[in-house]
């Protein structure tokens, strides 16, 4: 892959890691609640999402869900739905500050799964890998390129999931007293709210 192909994609790449949504607000809420660690070890159910996207972006079915009014809407619906969900859920949470040991206590296999969920239920994620892939791919070495491209994401990806989590490590005071951790799981839960919400009004883009 040409260097000055990278020297673009990188950057451009590193800004969408870094833009904020769900996932990182996910990143963010975890790091709070249980610290580096536990976000860092959850964002693996993101990363492996993301890597099912791009093995289905590499072989053209990206473009076909892209292409299908049905199954964009039908994949949107249901993550929309699965963030107001889980907002409603983080928003009505009982602000007891013991209670969050108690929930890191039964694994981790739970973030793990609502990481996987949150970043497989936006299809608007796919658009990337589809879209944005394609302008930096060889047509020479089509699939060597492309998962080339993948593997660069997924390293940023963590850059940015680190980023997220540890500004979130930043905000652990306010989990020492009930107030601030009512406080801090509205604020998350109303946002994740929202999130979903402008999932569900979203559109498929044109062809």
């Amino acid at each position: 892959m040409p260097l000055e192909s990278l020297l673009l994609f990188i950057p451009s790449c590193f800004a969408l890691n870094m833009a904020f949504g769900p996932n990182n607000l996910l990143s963010i809420t975890i790091g709070a609640h249980h610290g580096l660690r536990h976000a860092l070890l959850a964002a693996a159910g993101r990363l492996v999402a993301f890597a099912l996207m791009i093995g289905v972006a590499a072989v053209g079915m990206g473009a076909l869900l892209m292409a299908s009014q049905m199954a964009f809407t039908v994949v949107k619906l249901l993550g929309a739905a699965y963030l107001v969900w889980l907002g409603c859920k983080l928003f009505l949470a009982k602000a007891e500050v013991g209670g969050q040991r108690l929930e890191a206590q039964q694994g981790i296999a739970g973030y793990v799964r609502k990481e996987f969920l949150v970043a497989i239920g936006n299809p608007k994620a796919i658009l990337v890998f589809t879209a944005f892939f394609p302008q930096f791919v060889v047509p020479e070495n089509y699939l060597s390129s492309f998962l080339t491209l993948g593997a660069i994401f997924l390293a940023l990806e963590l850059v940015a999931i680190a980023a997220y989590a540890y500004a979130g490590t930043r905000l652990k005071g306010l989990m020492q007293n009930a107030r601030g951790l009512r406080w801090m799981n509205r604020i998350s839960g109303g946002m994740m709210v929202f999130f979903g919400m402008v999932l569900a009004l979203a559109r498929r883009p044109a062809a």
